[in-house]
């Protein structure tokens, strides 16, 4: 079998074109005769190319209700083709200044002439060639049509698509900032998450700054701000989802944030935060961060984000025998609290534990009853145990048939617990005392669990003053006005661990109790924030009154498909980088990829 070489050493066309191009330099053909030159002629096409490419209908041009429907491609002229990626936003316009705006689904290569490129010669060309001939392929866009924009009284605004544009149309990319805002349905004003993007690259415009600032609803006139209809973060172990926590609450703790309180009249108050911290991060917002330059805070105060340590910070540090909180990382002021025993008059399940049936937990209760009739709310764990020591009180309660003798025993088995007397009752003010500085108009309290080397006790306190906050904000008859009136925000790290949806009696009421606090949240200005790498844990029940789910890079698949984002945002999540995320808030916006801020806007990280 010959090489392809072989035909490199044929020659005879060549020759004749040689003298054939020789006697056209001259003018003269081979019998002497003069040649008749012809007019060269400037092939070159007047005008400019106005976008990207065109539509195509060689495989139909439709739009219908159903996405099986929708039938919209775009053939794309080779100077752009490197430009176009999957995910990128483009416009079509109508005849009559309406616009359809649409996102790129697919890129696909097709044959431009029918040839049989899969055969051995093609191969052997193509391995020695350099480049690629891309005008002998077209290269066709599918588009997905999210909206028609229209203009209504100078506005702009967005409608379902409900028209077919002209064959031919041309295509660009959507390059206005109003135009994508406008498409996406994301809101003009609101709390800061990020800037839009695609593939992880920020989407730029022709406007000043470029980039595409992403907010989330913060405004009763467009309906109930989605703060209070609940959050969610998910990502894992160095996503950037505490450095992105970080920067959403500073906006909801900026000066100028405030909501109306149905007491007292037309009052306005500013947001109150209350973030419980495994890992003793978050008290690092009360100062700023040192990476920050100038610039950095120019850019930040043209979009109106909130930045800089926030001074009202306090770690409100859990008392628990045995163990000692020291923090050299951050300079918010530190008081410390116990959690007193009364909390459990109105919150039996604290001293439950996964291990209490439905039998046992109707007898704690009735002896906590007992107990507190006796002693009243001063009553203190310590008392409670030596109450539980009364052999009479087992046998009357045996001998009336109120509780076996054997249930009795298992409850006093489970209750009485060296970890419940190293939380409750410890030498510190109790909390039900410091609710005025525990919840502050503006303020910022940090509840930091990583000094506490007890699981148990740490789920104890975060259940204990999580249940406080919750009750006194659904409460007809709260004891505490300052919780109750002020605009509050529940933030829960590792959330996974207190709100997991276990078959116990605890586990059914701690998530009964954060289920009804979710779905009353809009009314009693109750905002929970989520933060977790294991979504898949958090109880169905509180996540299905999840309105904003914010989702950094999780490798774990049954994570991914928990959080319930669109499939083609899905795909990209395993593979996003530190910062990029996905945000589904369908009350505030289509589906959409973001980048946050590369600096936290306060500090952020231990030296």
């Amino acid at each position: 079998m010959s090489d392809l070489d072989d035909f490199a050493n044929y020659g005879g066309d060549d020759a004749d074109d040689a003298r054939a191009d020789a006697s056209a330099d001259d003018g003269s053909t081979d019998d002497g005769s003069e040649r008749r030159s012809f007019e060269r002629m400037d092939t070159d096409p007047t005008g400019r190319d106005r976008g990207i490419g065109h539509l195509a209908v060689s495989e139909g041009l439709s739009i219908g209700e159903a996405d099986d429907d929708d039938c919209l491609r775009a053939y794309v002229t080779a100077p752009n083709r490197g430009d176009v990626r999957v995910g990128k936003y483009l416009l079509v316009p109508y005849p009559d200044d309406e616009k359809l705006f649409c996102r790129v689904t697919a890129l696909e290569y097709a044959q431009e002439y029918r040839s049989d490129d899969a055969t051995e010669i093609h191969a052997r060309r193509a391995m020695r060639r350099d480049d690629v001939e891309e005008t002998d392929y077209k290269f066709v866009a599918s588009l997905d049509p999210v909206a028609v924009l229209y203009e209504d009284d100078g506005e702009l605004k967005r409608r379902m698509t409900d028209r077919v544009p002209k064959p031919e149309t041309t295509v660009r990319q959507a390059d206005d900032k109003a135009d994508i805002k406008t498409g996406l349905k994301i809101p003009t004003d609101g709390v800061f998450l990020g800037h839009l993007a695609v593939g992880g690259e920020k989407v730029r415009t022709a406007a000043e700054p470029p980039t595409i600032d992403y907010r989330v609803k913060d405004d009763y006139s467009e309906g109930d701000p989605l703060v209070f209809r609940h959050t969610l973060v998910a990502g894992g172990t160095g996503s950037g989802k505490t450095h992105g926590t970080k920067n959403v609450l500073r906006q909801y703790l900026a000066d100028e944030r405030t909501y109306p309180v149905e007491s007292g009249g037309d009052r306005e108050r500013r947001m109150a935060v209350v973030q419980f911290d495994p890992q003793d991060e978050y008290a690092q917002m009360h100062d700023d961060n040192p990476e920050v330059t100038r610039d950095d805070e120019r850019a930040w105060e043209r979009e109106n984000v909130a930045h800089g340590g926030h001074e009202d910070t306090t770690a409100f540090v859990p008392k628990v025998d045995g163990v000692t909180y020291a923090a050299d990382h951050h300079r918010a002021e530190q008081v410390e609290f116990t959690v007193p025993f009364s909390m459990v008059r109105s919150n039996p399940w604290l001293i439950a534990g996964a291990s209490l049936n439905d039998n046992q937990y109707n007898a704690l209760q009735l002896l906590l009853g007992r107990f507190f009739d006796r002693h009243g709310s001063s009553g203190t764990y310590r008392q409670f145990r030596d109450f539980l020591d009364d052999p009479a009180l087992r046998e009357e309660l045996d001998e009336n048939g109120r509780v076996h003798e054997a249930t009795f025993n298992a409850v006093k088995r489970r209750a009485v617990n060296p970890t419940f007397q190293n939380v409750f009752d410890q030498d510190a003010r109790p909390l039900t005392d410091l609710v005025k500085q525990f919840v502050r108009p503006g303020g910022l309290t940090v509840v930091p669990t990583y000094h506490v080397n007890s699981t148990r006790a740490t789920e104890m306190i975060v259940l204990a003053v999580s249940s406080l906050l919750i009750d006194e904000k659904l409460s007809n008859a709260p004891r505490f006005d300052r919780i109750k009136e002020t605009p509050l925000v529940v933030g829960m790290d590792e959330a996974h661990n207190f709100l997991s949806d276990a078959d116990s009696v605890q586990a059914r009421k701690v998530v009964g109790k954060f289920t009804e606090a979710a779905k009353q949240g809009r009314k009693e200005r109750l905002g929970l924030f989520l933060v977790t790498q294991d979504p898949q844990d958090v109880a169905e029940p509180v996540f299905k009154q999840i309105n904003t789910t914010v989702v950094l890079n999780l490798g774990d698949e049954d994570a991914i498909k928990s959080v319930n984002i669109p499939a083609n945002l899905e795909r990209k999540v395993p593979y996003m980088e530190k910062g990029q995320m996905v945000v589904y808030s369908p009350d505030n916006s289509e589906p959409v990829e973001l980048v946050g801020l590369s600096k936290c806007v306060t500090r952020h990280g231990r030296d």
